[in-house]
């Protein structure tokens, strides 16, 4: 089963070609390139899902790249990042505010009875698949330690 997300960025990659959008599609292909070698290292075809935490990755790739060129003052690169990441966060689902976050959170907290930092990993693992692609989870994680802690 193919991913529809997937077909969708190699649509939106030959509408770009013929747009003659040489910056959007460098960031497409970009995309394909690392679907395409999660689906030869792990001899799968990923689902949307899986597309999600891919284009996740990248962005959370790209996000370290801007602190890192920011800090070396190096806007021009901080720049061309940025514009990577709002093209990448076309194909995210809506973020979920922060409210939203911390009411799941709570919810996955109730449902796993977590009380301590050694119920971590099972409320994470209850929130992953829901919020994937819709909220960072390096602060997912930083709020469910303080609710721990």
């Amino acid at each position: 089963m193919s991913s529809a997300l997937k077909l969708q960025i190699i649509e939106d990659m030959k509408t770009a070609m013929k747009a003659k959008e040489k910056d959007r599609l460098g960031v497409i292909r970009l995309m394909l390139a690392a679907i395409k070698q999660r689906e030869v290292d792990e001899r799968i075809d990923l689902d949307d899902t899986q597309v999600l935490v891919t284009l996740d990755k990248m962005i959370k790739q790209r996000r370290d790249s801007i602190q890192q060129f920011s800090d070396a003052g190096r806007d021009e690169l901080a720049a061309v990042e940025q514009y990577e990441i709002n093209i990448i966060q076309h194909y995210l689902p809506e973020p979920l505010s922060e409210a939203e976050i911390a009411n799941l959170i709570s919810a996955a907290m109730t449902e796993t009875g977590a009380t301590t930092m050694a119920d971590m990993s099972k409320v994470i693992g209850l929130l992953k698949p829901t919020l994937q692609g819709r909220a960072d989870m390096g602060q997912v994680s930083k709020l469910v330690k303080s609710k721990l802690s």
